[in-house]
């Protein structure tokens, strides 16, 4: 099976195996946060992706293989979820995405990878602070709140602590919230892969890399999921705080 796999790993012939076997465990530190916590995978997979093969390509690899594994979720929370502050959320991403491709696109790669661990860090902060809104969802602070999420989505798939910072703090019932969170990520995860395409970053390249990555990502998500009920979750959210540490750290320039 070794044997096999190494010799997949020659479709992309000019990346070594040794980058896509270690861009195949980022991927499955990302799903194993992502199955356990609920959050994190993107600030461990793009920071970390983006030191192995570019940030270019990191945030298009992330939303092709999240998307995948998250779509079976869809069915179920659109029977839940509340359709006005989904939409009002996408509003502002409708705005933010499109402005975090054109960074994406335009900025040269080591910038981009310093931007990128700068938002890492600010969302780890965001997270870690356990800050929430207080107070009942208000129209324009959604419309607002997505057009942050919406930016950093674009530029790095990493706009999920803002929404669950936001929505989290109000009054909404947890099975409702939940299923927001999952129709907006995936109205976003739709518009983020729209305006990839239009801004040029889509490629059959990261089509290859999603072929190695996607399966252990959602190896990890699964496995991750079973382990949540052997710990608590102070536990788990304290060791998806400490990878996604790690990761901005490993990721910066300084290293590579």
């Amino acid at each position: 099976m070794f044997s096999h796999m190494l010799e997949l790993m020659n479709v992309i012939p000019d990346i070594p195996s040794s980058t896509l076997a270690l861009l195949m465990l980022v991927a499955l530190a990302a799903g194993l946060s992502r199955g356990f916590s609920g959050f994190g995978a993107a600030l461990i997979f793009v920071p970390l992706a983006s030191a192995l093969v570019g940030p270019k390509l990191a945030a298009p690899i992330l939303v092709i293989i999240d998307g995948i594994f998250a779509s079976y979720l869809i069915p179920s929370s659109l029977k839940l979820g509340d359709r006005r502050d989904v939409l009002l959320m996408f509003m502002g991403a409708l705005v933010g995405v499109p402005l975090g491709t054109i960074i994406l696109t335009h900025y040269s790669p080591l910038t981009l990878r310093w931007l990128i661990a700068g938002m890492a860090t600010a969302m780890l902060m965001l997270l870690a602070s356990g800050w929430r809104y207080r107070g009942k969802p208000h129209a324009l602070a959604t419309i607002a709140v997505g057009s942050i999420s919406g930016l950093f989505s674009g530029i790095a798939q990493i706009g999920g602590p803002p929404v669950v910072s936001y929505w989290m703090g109000t009054d909404t019932a947890h099975a409702k919230l939940r299923a927001n969170i999952i129709l907006y990520f995936a109205a976003s995860s739709i518009l983020s892969v729209i305006t990839y395409v239009w801004g040029g970053l889509m490629s059959i390249e990261i089509l290859k890399f999603s072929l190695f990555a996607g399966p252990v990502y959602g190896v990890g998500t699964f496995v991750g999921s079973k382990l949540f009920s052997f710990a608590s979750p102070a536990v788990f959210r304290n060791s998806s705080l400490a990878l996604i540490a790690f990761a901005v750290l490993a990721s910066l320039p300084i290293f590579r």
